[in-house]
């Protein structure tokens, strides 16, 4: 554990107190951590990764595989379809639907608080072309109202906080934006808050004038590349490659790695159709949950189920910890058959409003006077 300052704005004026929390690690900040990112890989590309010894250039290709794992574009033969059928079938064994599941879920919850942590992209809101138009719709948005007015929610997304609030439109929730390196809680005091009034916590605000620098440096060095967008989510870059012809894959990387040569304090990783750009600190998802079940007053707890929703690479810190806690569910948004620590699927954002939509049914239900 260690102590951290927290800003926490004082409900009766501007002037924010600092406090301190306990955070679950030892330290954020660790030089070891610009050598973790093949974590995010698959175990196939990773091992291609760990044992090259020829160069940048196979480094490059292992990126590029990796990024068309993730953005599959070519057709599948129907051989491969057949055992691809298996494969799918396998996997939902393991990681059933949470709506098939569904009663097997709240009944977990008896005794305990749920607090609900839901990732944007591809899980509120559909993975579109132009991230600027990630719009999730007027249903959507009601059925997280609904959420957070029966459980603590939390966006956690990799969005900067300005930006994913313009989404969401909803201000009783908490939003660890920035792959939970910028977080700010409710302004107000809710009933279900066992902490202090509000929460805003930013890990790496050191990192900023340089993560601006190397924005303006990608900007002029990816403008060549027809469809690359890069995205600056304020303590940390997004590389848009969505839109970017797959034969031009490798030279988008290459430009990125150039850059970030010279600076050893930024790692790179992959998200869904993303290249991410952040500071090397022991920072992501997961340690955003936990800061905010501490924040919660739920650090030690037994009495909580945390429920975790998200379809990213980046989601799978959050889903580890809750695995490694052996407490709450991590569901994994996803159609195709992904390694995953998520105990529960659902295949699309449609799914994930219905599944809001019935767990606040089931609690209105279990509110209703009993006669």
């Amino acid at each position: 554990m260690t102590n951290q300052n927290v800003v926490v704005p004082d409900p009766k004026s501007a002037i924010g107190l600092k406090i301190t929390v306990m955070l679950p690690n030892s330290s954020i900040f660790s030089p070891a951590a610009a050598a973790a990112p093949g974590r995010y890989f698959s175990p196939k590309v990773l091992k291609r990764l760990e044992t090259t010894t020829d160069g940048a250039g196979t480094k490059i290709n292992a990126w590029v595989d990796s990024m068309r794992d993730s953005s599959p574009t070519r057709v599948k033969s129907s051989a491969s379809s057949l055992s691809e059928t298996e494969e799918q079938r396998s996997w939902i064994a393991r990681h059933p639907s949470a709506l098939g599941k569904f009663e097997e879920i709240v009944k977990a919850s008896k005794g305990k608080k749920i607090v609900m942590f839901l990732d944007y992209d591809g899980t509120l809101a559909p993975i579109v072309s132009d991230p600027d138009q990630a719009f999730m719709t007027n249903e959507m948005r009601e059925a997280v109202r609904d959420i957070a007015r029966y459980f603590p929610t939390a966006i956690v997304t990799g969005r900067c906080r300005d930006k994913v609030f313009s989404f969401v439109k909803l201000a009783g929730l908490y939003y660890a934006a920035s792959h939970g390196m910028d977080i700010e809680g409710p302004p107000k005091k809710r009933k279900y808050k066992k902490g202090n009034q509000g929460v805003l916590f930013q890990p790496a605000s050191e990192f900023l004038p340089m993560i601006d620098e190397v924005y303006r440096t990608l900007l002029e060095k990816t403008k060549s590349i027809p469809g690359a967008l890069v995205e600056n989510n304020k303590f940390c870059l997004s590389v848009h490659f969505r839109c970017v012809d797959e034969k031009r894959w490798g030279g988008l990387v290459e430009q990125v790695r150039l850059v970030l040569n010279q600076y050893p304090k930024l790692k790179l990783t992959q998200g869904r159709k993303v290249l991410e750009i952040r500071p090397t600190i022991k920072w992501d998802k997961g340690r955003a949950l936990e800061f905010l079940l501490e924040a919660l007053g739920y650090a030690n707890s037994k009495d909580v189920l945390p429920i975790y929703i998200g379809d990213d690479r980046t989601d799978e810190d959050a889903f580890k910890v809750l695995h490694d806690r052996g407490q709450g569910f991590g569901i994994l948004v996803s159609k195709a058959p992904k390694e995953t620590n998520a105990s529960y699927s659902l295949q699309e954002p449609s799914e994930v409003k219905d599944f809001l939509r019935r767990l606040v049914e089931w609690k209105r239900i279990c509110l209703r006077p009993q006669y």
